[in-house]
């Protein structure tokens, strides 16, 4: 079924005449069509990964009911070369704009799929799409700014005297998984802090022998999965009714889709204990060589003892240990009071707003609503906070 948004005109005025347009997503393939096989293959040729684009966690992530499109890119033999999960723009911001935006319910990271050979003909072949389906506009949200996908976006629209415009830049924590993870935390954490956290660890191993562990098997993923639901519904988003526990059919997709890809060594859920006790647990996503650390669940009966924190330095220990990660994406917001002391690393993330058309009058006002509409919410986030 075609997807259906309010068609409200954006309305402009050129040489003394009126026009109205809009992009229609729903001329476009849903994700749920594209087949999971080629998008599998992809997965294991692209010049940037991303795990949150993985086939099973779209899927889960979206749900049936609310199933984005896909603007894809095939070569000349018909093999699927690149893959970009995409909403109209009223469904992403309520902005009844001729644009199509990058599908992630979750704001985690939205770099798209391409062929590490063949990044250029399918960043072309993505965005002639996008044109075809009525866009003037493509929004990369969350995307890796600095990154191999961002730049064959760049150079494809550079052939034609197109720019991309960023309306919202920020950097978040990231970890050099190449580096001695003992002898990072020690360069990165004062002499202090370091003390103050082993000391935190002894208190913890009072209520029990404090163990780290990392559930890697389907099985041992779907247990430690309830595990961390548990967790995280018993802290400040269980009160306030966010956690994925209160919603259950989310859950439930997530949970399925984190088995499905701890079975291809796609997805970790860790855990540390006290004893028999679980006082955190998180998830993290696998790709290529890149890891990422979706969300956290902690106890908050032993906060004191900064169990997330003592999670997180076991976490950094594992994936600077692990030779297959090189690079792991925080996914937190910028200047994270937890992970950034801990994760000195940073990661460049932003909005892009990619044209599609030279000397399109529409453009500019796209950019500028988005603009406005992004210092707004920033607005209404510091109101709320005083």
């Amino acid at each position: 079924m075609a997807e259906t948004f309010p068609t409200t005109p954006f309305v402009h005025r050129r040489a003394g005449a009126l026009a109205t347009t809009t992009a229609d997503p729903g001329v476009l393939p849903g994700v749920a069509a594209i087949d999971k096989a080629a998008w599998c293959d992809l997965a294991t040729r692209v010049i940037e990964p991303n795990g949150y684009y993985l086939p099973e966690w779209v899927m889960a992530a979206n749900g049936d009911d609310a199933s984005p499109r896909a603007l894809t890119a095939h070569d000349s033999a018909g093999r699927l070369i690149g893959l970009l999960p995409v909403i109209s723009c009223w469904r992403a911001f309520r902005l009844p704009l001729p644009a199509l935006v990058s599908a992630d319910p979750f704001r985690s990271l939205d770099t798209p799929l391409l062929d590490r050979d063949a990044a250029n003909d399918a960043a072309a072949k993505i965005i002639a799409q996008a044109r075809a389906a009525g866009a003037r506009a493509l929004v990369l949200r969350d995307v890796a700014r600095e990154g191999e996908a961002v730049a064959a976006f760049t150079r494809v629209l550079a052939a034609e005297g197109l720019n991309p415009r960023l309306i919202n830049g920020w950097t978040r924590a990231g970890l050099d998984a190449t580096r001695d993870g003992e002898t990072l935390l020690r360069q990165d954490l004062d002499t202090k802090k370091l003390k103050n956290l082993r000391r935190l660890e002894r208190r913890l191993g009072e209520h029990g022998e404090v163990r780290f562990t990392v559930a890697r098997t389907a099985d041992e993923a779907a247990r430690a999965f309830d595990v961390f639901l548990a967790l995280e519904d018993s802290g400040w988003k269980g009160r306030r009714g966010s956690s994925l526990k209160r919603q259950p059919e989310l859950a439930a997709r997530l949970r399925s889709a984190a088995v499905a890809l701890a079975s291809r060594g796609q997805c970790e859920v860790i855990t540390l204990s006290a004893g028999v006790t679980p006082v955190a647990a998180g998830i993290v996503l696998r790709h290529a060589d890149r890891a990422y650390f979706f969300k956290l669940g902690i106890d908050e009966s032993f906060a004191r003892c900064s169990p997330g924190v003592l999670l997180t330095m076991a976490l950094t220990r594992h994936l600077c240990a692990d030779p297959e990660i090189r690079f792991a994406d925080s996914t937190a917001s910028a200047q994270h009071p937890m992970i950034d002391p801990l994760w000195r690393g940073r990661f460049a993330v932003g909005d892009l707003v990619l044209p599609l058309r030279k000397r399109d009058p529409l453009f500019a006002p796209i950019v500028a609503a988005l603009s406005a509409r992004d210092r707004l919410r920033h607005l209404a986030k510091r109101l709320l906070k005083r």
